[in-house]
């Protein structure tokens, strides 16, 4: 993973209860993937919250790209 990218995902335990939000906002990565889950699209995401950038959304993804890869695997 691009560690460019996954240095905006930030954790904090005072804020929003240590989830992982973007550069120190209250914006959580969940509160992104959520969105994005519900079929809003990216450009009505940086639109709403301007203080979102583009790479914002890229990093909540490869955050969450990263720790899929770190779930055990359950064998069948």
């Amino acid at each position: 993973m691009d560690a460019k990218l996954l240095a905006r995902i930030t954790l904090e335990p005072g804020k929003r209860g240590g989830k992982p939000c973007i550069r120190g906002m209250r914006i959580t990565v969940y509160d992104v993937l959520g969105w994005m889950a519900s079929g809003m699209p990216v450009q009505e995401i940086l639109a709403d919250y301007p203080e979102l950038e583009a790479d914002d959304i890229i990093a909540c993804l490869a955050f969450a790209a990263e720790r899929e890869q770190r779930i055990s695997r359950v064998a069948a």
